[in-house]
């Protein structure tokens, strides 16, 4: 639409041409998806991506992934979605539930990466130990045949499977540590607005810039040329010309010779990671607003906490 170029002069013009364009590049985006998804089916370790219009796709979507269009796309549905919610208090309900499941649920899958990781662990020590092989093949169907030092150092991925999936699902269920040295003594309705603060305050800025440092990180493990953040300071005309040298570069390079070798995962989790927390922000923000707004009769409405079945366990959970 050309509004940022016209009113970029100064700090607001930039920030309402951004917010009154978000509508129109959110349509653009949904109706031209082709624009930054057709490198899609040419996914693979190596090699260099020869259709040309898949090349420049990825190198819109690498682009846009963390550039001020994309924010702005999302800050306008949030407002969007505030007010609705501001409104009807009971959509807003509604909204903190969805989020809330979301975290719940993927970590809650996650959680059984820790016992997979538990009975591999037991299997490493069982076949080295005992039968002192080298190599252990698992699989079903087609079996995937490594190192015994490999195995050991993918169990650095179901840890961090379990840190990053389950991050949400532990704010929701209060798991977190906490130090409450102001938060335990003042009121309800001042917990609450402490809440708000904290949620607008540090964990969505937190998430936002991890998460625009992140994006990029993964990216440079995945192809060549490589992006960096300061490519999004430019213009995309400028950066379309290097699809005619894009190559998938996915980095094997393991930290020992026959060890796990598929850390470009970690640079994917770190991204994920930050999603959910910033989806969790926002559901906390909601919440806290509810609950203020409603009173403590509301405290934990539509909750889904799991219940450990022990009143005494339970209760040592809550207090630390």
């Amino acid at each position: 639409m050309g509004l940022v170029e016209s009113w970029g002069g100064n700090a607001f013009g930039w920030f309402f041409a951004h917010l009154i364009e978000a509508p129109f590049n959110l349509v653009t985006a949904l109706m031209n998806t082709s624009l930054w998804l057709a490198w899609v089916p040419h996914i693979q370790l190596s090699g260099k991506i020869t259709d040309q219009a898949a090349a420049e796709s990825l190198i819109r979507f690498i682009y846009y992934g963390a550039s001020w269009e994309l924010f702005f796309v999302f800050f306008f549905v949030y407002l969007v979605v505030t007010i609705i919610g501001l409104i009807r208090n009971s959509f807003m309900w509604r909204c903190v539930r969805v989020l809330e499941g979301i975290g719940n649920t993927i970590g809650r899958f996650a959680a059984w990466f820790g016992l997979l990781m538990v009975l591999q662990q037991i299997l490493i020590i069982f076949m080295q130990r005992i039968f002192a092989v080298s190599e252990i093949s698992l699989g079903l169907g087609m079996a995937m045949t490594h190192d015994v030092s490999w195995w050991a150092e993918e169990l650095k991925l179901f840890n961090a499977l379990i840190v990053c999936l389950c991050v949400s699902y532990t704010f929701v269920q209060g798991g977190h540590v906490r130090v409450d040295l102001v938060y335990s003594v003042v009121s309800f309705r001042a917990k609450r607005i402490i809440d708000m603060f904290g949620s607008i305050i540090f964990m969505i800025p937190a998430a936002l810039l991890t998460f625009f440092y992140g994006w990029f990180f993964l990216w440079r493990t995945l192809v060549t040329p490589k992006l960096s953040a300061s490519d999004t300071l430019k213009d995309l005309d400028k950066l379309l010309p290097k699809a005619r040298a894009l190559r998938w570069n996915v980095e094997t390079i393991g930290f020992s010779p026959n060890g796990f070798n598929a850390y470009f995962l970690f640079k994917v989790l770190l991204v994920t990671f930050t999603i959910l927390v910033l989806l969790q922000a926002i559901a906390f923000l909601y919440r806290s607003y509810l609950e203020m707004r409603e009173g403590p009769m509301s405290e934990g409405r539509y909750l889904d906490k799991d219940s450990l079945g022990d009143p005494t366990a339970e209760r040592v959970a809550e207090i630390h």
